[in-house]
């Protein structure tokens, strides 16, 4: 599964810079993840980090957007390789 920011967030900035994906982005109104880059910290650390520092709770997992682990592992393996990829470019 991957995460989402419901409305109660309140925009206090300081779940992007923990995401190691980069899938925490400002949306129209507030914080967005983006589902396709979210691995709910899965190959960094044991516990999604957003979700550790959010202060009012409200990065829930997604529902909609079920994985289990390993896709979530795969996920982050191949992230990690088009990182890689680019940085050799």
């Amino acid at each position: 599964m991957a995460l989402l920011i419901t409305d109660d967030c309140i925009n206090c900035d300081v779940c992007e810079p923990e995401c190691p994906n980069d899938a925490i982005s400002m949306g129209a109104e507030f914080y967005q993840i983006d589902p396709h880059k979210c691995t709910e910290c899965v190959g960094h650390f044991d516990e999604p980090q957003c979700q550790q520092v959010c202060p009012v709770a409200c990065i829930p997992f997604n529902p909609e957007w079920r994985e289990t682990r390993e896709e979530l592992q795969a996920k982050y393996e191949r992230l990690t390789a088009d990182k890689a990829k680019a940085k050799a470019a």
